[in-house]
């Protein structure tokens, strides 16, 4: 009779065990991805300003167009003709932006091309563009950390 009481019990621990082991703690739960972003979501105007990696000094600001496609998209820095820029990507919470080459604003003379990636944060647009500078040498690159906000 001792050994069945003993055996119950091993029983009912590798039972009350492995119960245990299939529950998955709510704090692992993976957080739902955000919407995916559409160009519709970001299509209008926009102020946008272009700032040094720290963050610390804005570099250039500018006027995004965007519209609900991939045409028609512009740039257009101060006192200059817009620029066309082409949407090459987009993809779950980001899209891709192209331009140029154009002259620099920051490089007098200089041609430049630039490759951003944007997100769509709190109503505001967010990402990294890299410039590609063409000079005589060889090509020089430059980070800029870009945000935006939705112009009136």
């Amino acid at each position: 009779m001792r050994r069945f009481a003993v055996l119950c019990y091993c029983a009912a621990a590798v039972v009350g065990c492995a119960k245990s082991e299939n529950k998955a703690p709510a704090a692992n739960a993976m957080p739902a991805p955000p919407p995916a972003l559409s160009l519709s979501d970001v299509a209008g105007k926009w102020s946008m300003k272009a700032m040094t990696e720290a963050r610390d000094t804005t570099l250039v600001t500018y006027e995004m167009y965007a519209t609900a496609d991939t045409s028609g998209w512009t740039i257009t820095f101060p006192n200059r003709k817009p620029i066309a820029a082409r949407v090459s990507g987009v993809g779950g919470d980001s899209l891709v932006i192209d331009a140029g080459p154009y002259e620099s604003v920051l490089r007098k003379g200089v041609q430049v091309s630039t490759h951003g990636v944007l997100r769509l944060q709190n109503g505001n647009l967010v990402g990294l563009t890299l410039a590609h500078y063409k000079t005589a040498k060889s090509d020089s690159v430059r980070h800029i950390v870009t945000e935006g906000t939705r112009a009136p």
